[in-house]
């Protein structure tokens, strides 16, 4: 006899239907699984086999073939054992009626027929919504995540004598609650403030700035200046995330199983710091399974590279295309896949390697060789893609031990959301939510200058040698500054502000 379930596999952060047909014949008790599946799948013979034998049902002695359609795209993970098994208990007659089609089964099954928790399911559940379908059968450890997703109807079972029961009688169990998002308070998350760091007042105006427009930014400093404090304490002025903005962090960290099962959505913005060891497909996605690497990982959040010149060369320069794009393509032998990746990068640095070059307090003894060897590790074209680069000294002593307490995260965020406000409304409908991602010809209509700052940006443009991108940049963050002085129009102090933060370009690279 022949039954047909349905199951689903991912692409990237999409998921796609798959068809999973078992055929009960005459003969030799066998099992064989065809389709492209990979050795997790076809391991799922002894799985089921168990799992069906120990929820007291009956495993069909016969030869049984399995297909999954479609037969020419790879399958990978466990989690098609429960479509298996159901469709095993169909195909021998155990289950009555057809109820078990108007189901997408996801779930790995234990020896015993218990269900374990499986990664992606998200994406699975909204890629299978948007085709149409609306019930499902899930683990009991994917309750949090599959909560979230409304309009459906999700049964989030313990194990397989549970859904036998289900299909068997469907009253017996009842659908999971919708959840509703409430985003995560971010110092909770962090228990950082920016009220916390001691002076660096014009270092924290440029975080602010680089983060209600949404800009990348390099901090170069001597060692103990405060950089990565400052750099941790970012998130805690960065606007609450939608529902929208945590769909999509949560899928790619449930594909990249990080995500935490008790709470099934990330609801505070990711910042994410790997180590300077780091590999590129650790950075950038891949591996023999081409999962999101830290790059997706700290999509609409953060991506800190501290000490940013002791990272590979190679790794660096492979961040210039999603700085670019917002997005990585993962490319492998046998698939190629794309991941979001829209982060605001901050990364820190000495200007040296002693650290000292350019400090008031302290006498640098590198060499003009050592101090190039050292630089050049950071490229021109990826220094380009930095639009705020703040020079940060060491802390004065009456500015370290002051009781005074310097302004909150919590009121830097209220400007940055108003500066933010400004640009959901300026670009709503296009797309585009931040400055930083202003495309050429909405640069030409939202920074047009006049005849002042014109003259400013062609003499900054020809005296520190930039670039097209380098003073396009320069542009999108005068007009975030604008936006936080809530003025129509980019003026003087906004483009020489601007300006200034890209001056270490000449004091150390020329």
């Amino acid at each position: 006899m022949l039954a047909k379930t349905r199951s689903y596999a991912l692409n990237g952060v999409d998921g796609y239907a798959v068809g999973v047909e078992v055929d009960l014949n005459a003969g030799l008790p066998s099992y064989d699984t065809v389709g492209l599946a990979d050795t997790s799948v076809k391991e799922s013979r002894e799985r089921v086999r168990s799992a069906i034998k120990n929820s007291l049902l009956r495993y069909p002695l016969h030869k049984i073939v399995i297909n999954l359609a479609p037969a020419d795209s790879k399958k990978e993970g466990s989690h098609f054992d429960l479509a298996i098994a159901v469709a095993i208990l169909a195909a021998s007659e155990q289950l009555e009626g057809r109820a078990y089609q108007d189901y997408v089964f996801l779930g790995e099954l234990s020896l015993d027929g218990s269900l374990h928790h499986v990664n992606g399911i998200m994406p699975l559940l909204i890629a299978a919504m948007q085709s149409g379908y609306t019930k499902f059968v899930v683990p009991s450890a994917n309750a949090a995540e599959a909560a979230y997703v409304a309009g459906t109807q999700v049964y989030a079972l313990d194990n397989l004598r549970q859904v036998y029961e289900l299909l068997s009688d469907g009253e017996t169990h009842a659908p999971l609650e919708t959840k509703t998002f409430v985003a995560g308070r971010t110092e909770d998350k962090y228990h950082v403030d920016f009220a916390e760091v001691k002076g660096q007042y014009l270092a924290k105006r440029a975080l602010e700035i680089a983060v209600a427009g949404g800009h990348n930014v390099l901090m170069i400093g001597p060692p103990g200046a405060g950089k990565t404090m400052m750099a941790k304490c970012v998130p805690t002025i960065m606007p609450d995330m939608t529902f929208e903005e945590a769909i999509e962090v949560t899928k790619i960290h449930s594909i990249a199983g990080v995500l935490d099962p008790t709470v099934g959505i990330v609801a505070s913005r990711p910042f994410r710091t790997p180590h300077h060891t780091v590999t590129i497909p650790a950075l950038m996605g891949g591996g023999t399974k081409a999962k999101p690497g830290e790059v997706s990982l700290a999509h609409n959040g953060v991506l800190f590279l501290d000490e940013m010149p002791e990272y590979q060369r190679r790794t660096l320069e492979t961040m210039r295309q999603p700085l670019e794009d917002g997005a990585v393509t993962v490319s492998r032998a046998k698939q190629t896949l794309e991941y979001p990746a829209k982060f605001m990068l901050v990364a820190s640095m000495n200007p040296c390697p002693c650290g000292n070059l350019g400090s008031s307090t302290q006498q640098c003894k590198c060499s003009a060789a050592e101090i190039h060897r050292y630089l050049a590790k950071l490229s021109g074209p990826l220094l380009d893609r930095i639009d705020l680069q703040i020079e940060v000294d060491g802390v004065a002593y009456e500015d370290l031990r002051s009781a005074e307490r310097a302004e909150s995260s919590a009121s830097i965020r209220e400007r940055v959301n108003r500066a933010r406000e400004i640009q959901r409304q300026r670009y709503r409908g296009t797309g585009v939510y931040t400055n930083a991602a202003m495309t050429n010809a909405q640069v030409q209509r939202y920074c047009a200058l006049d005849d002042a700052c014109e003259e400013i940006l062609r003499g900054a443009f020809r005296k520190l040698n930039l670039t097209a991108r380098a003073s396009t940049r320069i542009l999108k963050v005068a007009r975030t500054i604008a936006d936080l002085e809530n003025r129509e129009s980019i003026g003087i102090s906004h483009i020489t502000e601007a300006i200034q933060y890209r001056s270490l370009d000449r004091k150390y690279w020329e």
